[in-house]
Formats: structure tokens, sequence, C-alpha cells
């Protein structure tokens, strides 16, 4: 006897995207989903998470470079690094995650430069300083 599971509109699976963004030592796996705008990072609004308006701006960014504002939920998760470089990889992640849902995306995301990882980093810390340029105080006597 065969048991086949007959695919409905109630238990279709809906349509999400998944893209992986980073940023300086922060990584997001960020989903795309149809939707009105809403955006949770890590079970909590994009507002109450990263708590600077410069920081929910520039996850805003990728949406008004394809001209597609209000039309998809993001759900991230992000773990490492500070909010400004998780805002980063979030920022990444749904740029990704947009490419994903329509390849016509691409070119423009791709100009405004979304795509590429930015690669900065922290420098190293060098022996016989304080940091990695930082040196101890000058004693004269």
């Amino acid at each position: 006897m065969s048991t086949t599971r007959r695919v409905t509109e109630s238990n279709a699976p809906a349509k999400r995207w998944y893209a992986t963004g980073r940023r300086k030592e922060a990584t997001a796996r960020v989903y795309l989903a149809a939707g009105s705008g809403k955006i949770v990072i890590n079970e909590r609004v994009a507002g109450e998470f990263l708590r600077r308006p410069s920081l929910e701006m520039l996850l805003a960014e990728p949406f008004e470079v394809v001209e597609r504002k209000d039309l998809f939920d993001v759900h991230a998760t992000v773990a490492g690094g500070g909010i400004s470089g998780q805002a980063g990889a979030i920022r990444h992640g749904i740029a990704r995650a947009l490419t994903v849902c329509d390849l016509e995306m691409r070119p423009a995301l791709k100009r405004a430069g979304m795509l590429t990882r930015d690669p900065r980093a922290k420098e190293r810390k060098k022996y016989g300083r304080v940091a990695a340029r930082a040196r101890f105080q000058f004693s004269k006597r």
C-alpha cells in the first residue's frame, strides 16, 4: 500500500529564500518570505535588537535599491561581533537572498556593492606593542 501525501494549499510549504551574510566577525543566516516588510532578528523586532535608527536604515538599503520595499518579511539569526557588524552581515544576507529570489535583481545590487563581502577585519596585535599599532608609553627617565 502506497502512502503518498497530497500537497494542498493549506499544507504547502511557504516559499522562502535563504542566504548567508558576513561582516567583520558576524555571521547572519537570512530567510526572506513574501510579506509586509517585517524584520525579525534573533526572535526580536529589528528596532529593539539594533537600537540605532542608522543601523535599521542599513537593513532597508537592499530593498530600496531593487525597489521592493515592504514586499518581503525578513527572519534573521545572527551571531558574533558587535551590533554594527551584525547589521552589516544581515544586509549582506538580505542582498544575497534577493538574488536567490529573483536573478534579475543581481545587477542593481552588484552595482550598489551589496553583494561583495566587506573584507575589512580587525588587525592583529603585534608583540612589543599595546595593540596592533599603539606603542607602550615612552619614558625618558
